[in-house]
């Protein structure tokens, strides 16, 4: 052990480590926008979009399915059409690299989660929780969304042309949602940043506990949420709310002059409404 010891303080003299000071040094890596591989995860591959391959899955698993998209992803594949997915659950996550991967189909539970790069287009309806934990990427959905649409999402745009479930963007620390149709009950609810674009009508509770964030509603709101509140539309919410919806290729001629826009009044950043017992066990 002596030993060990002492070679590894040799080492260390030898590489000058015994003099380096490090007072007020920063272990920050800077962003620089001229080095490419800033914009790729380490060991992300390069795809060709014009490359492009099916897959039939109707007798595949999801294990068989996503190994697969990974070894044609690294293959050089840019576009893949999945063929058959027959409502399976958990289908095309984790995917970490660019890509166009269209589903011809519905989708069960979990699908596309937790990815960051791809454009994915699902040409039917998805389960609970599709593109939960989505950091980039863009992800649309032609027909209806079940619960939990982008639950907890941090970038990217979500698209359902449809209509979703409870608790959409439930969570939801930045990028954008955007709604064709209407949404079900607590939309918005805990959500900490990013957009929630809703062109059709809202249920119960919406915004409920939400931190921060805004939401758009075309329709009518059946209720607001614990401390969520309307606010003033403007000129600049209007502007972005036109750009978004056209490029999302939703709503072209939707009048968004007319649309409610919800933040947070936030009254629960505090302890005012606790009860007195409740005041005491909170400090």
């Amino acid at each position: 052990m002596a030993n060990l010891k002492q070679v590894k303080d040799s080492k260390a003299h030898s590489m000058g480590l015994h003099k380096e000071v490090l007072t007020g040094r920063t272990q920050q890596v800077f962003f620089n926008s001229e080095e490419a591989e800033n914009f790729f995860y380490y060991g992300a591959y390069d795809v060709d979009f014009n490359k492009r391959t099916e897959v039939d899955v109707a007798d595949k698993s999801c294990k068989e399915l996503n190994g697969k998209l990974n070894s044609l992803i690294e293959e050089g594949y840019g576009t893949i059409v999945v063929k058959n997915p027959q409502g399976k659950h958990s289908l095309g996550v984790g995917i970490l690299n660019k890509l166009n991967l269209i589903f011809e189909g519905s989708l069960g539970y979990f699908a596309v989660g937790s990815i960051d790069g791809p454009i994915v287009r699902i040409t039917g309806r998805v389960g609970w929780s599709c593109a939960e934990n989505m950091m980039a990427g863009k992800v649309v959905v032609e027909k209806n969304a079940g619960s939990c649409f982008g639950a907890a999402i941090r970038g990217g745009d979500l698209i359902c042309r449809g209509s979703v479930g409870a608790r959409t963007g439930i969570d939801m620390k930045g990028g954008t949602i955007m709604i064709g149709g209407d949404a079900g009950i607590f939309t918005g609810f805990m959500m900490q940043r990013g957009r929630i674009i809703i062109l059709g009508n809202t249920g119960p509770n919406l915004g409920d506990s939400m931190y921060d964030g805004t939401i758009f509603v075309g329709g009518t709101i059946k209720s607001l949420g614990s401390d969520a509140v309307e606010s003033k539309l403007t000129s600049l919410d209007i502007a972005w709310l036109k750009r978004k919806l056209k490029v999302a290729e939703i709503g072209s001629d939707f009048d968004v002059s007319k649309m409610t826009k919800i933040v947070s009044g936030k009254k629960l950043w505090n302890y005012d409404k606790l009860e007195p017992t409740e005041k005491k066990g909170a400090i």
